[in-house]
């Protein structure tokens, strides 16, 4: 018996979430990337102490939908997986241009480009891809991917962009080791220029950090 694997090309859809209203008002603009498990609406929960007035915010939605815990009651999300990466990330690349081809938002002076966890790999990708250049860029309790290196950011202008690296003490996901691996590639990539923010707590979202990033 031989088995092949073939590939088809076809169109699909998918949602994402936004939170506030952007107007003349709006001072800030993020973009938020949800860690494993999230559905994008209820991510943009983390962001509701943030003044609606001044900040308007776009979810993505990753397209790998499951159920959780094996209740079939509550679903989640992943972005990708270790099968078919590759072909995984051009499609979520090709999905992440739509939705902000949709905002129109990508040149707003006050940009904020936020990853939590499974999310921090997929905003890396997707600005190095694009040369987004945010005004602030949070990588919060997620891995870098291997296959960047510092070259991939040299267009970043680290005079215009403040760089966070967070994560909690009592991170489940976050032994020593992989500490000072994630410290290596932070080194590597953006060449010191980054702040390394500890908190006490695991692998979760606090607000009064988040209201820190601007």
């Amino acid at each position: 018996m031989s088995i092949q694997e073939k590939n088809v090309t076809y169109t699909t859809q998918n949602t994402y979430a936004t939170l506030n209203q952007l107007n003349e008002n709006t001072k800030y603009v993020w973009l938020v990337f949800h860690g494993i498990g999230y559905l994008s609406r209820y991510f943009l929960k983390h962001f509701n102490g943030l003044n609606p007035e001044e900040h308007y915010v776009v979810a993505p939605q990753a397209p790998s939908k499951y159920y959780l815990k094996n209740e079939y009651k509550y679903v989640g999300a992943s972005w990708l997986t270790k099968e078919n990466t590759l072909t995984e990330t051009e499609n979520v690349m090709s999905y992440l241009e739509q939705v902000f081809k949709s905002e129109n938002i990508l040149d707003h002076p006050n940009l904020i480009v936020f990853g939590f966890s499974q999310g921090v790999s997929i905003a890396l990708r997707w600005m190095v891809r694009n040369q987004v250049q945010p005004s602030a860029l949070a990588l919060y309790a997620g891995g870098i991917p291997k296959e960047l290196k510092s070259e991939d950011f040299g267009y970043l202008d680290y005079s215009k962009v403040k760089i966070k690296s967070i994560y909690g003490d009592k991170d489940e996901f976050l032994n020593p080791e992989r500490l000072k691996m994630e410290k290596e590639k932070l080194n590597a990539l953006f060449r010191g220029n980054f702040e390394l923010i500890s908190f006490d707590g695991g692998h979760e979202i606090v607000l009064g950090i988040i209201e820190n990033m601007i």
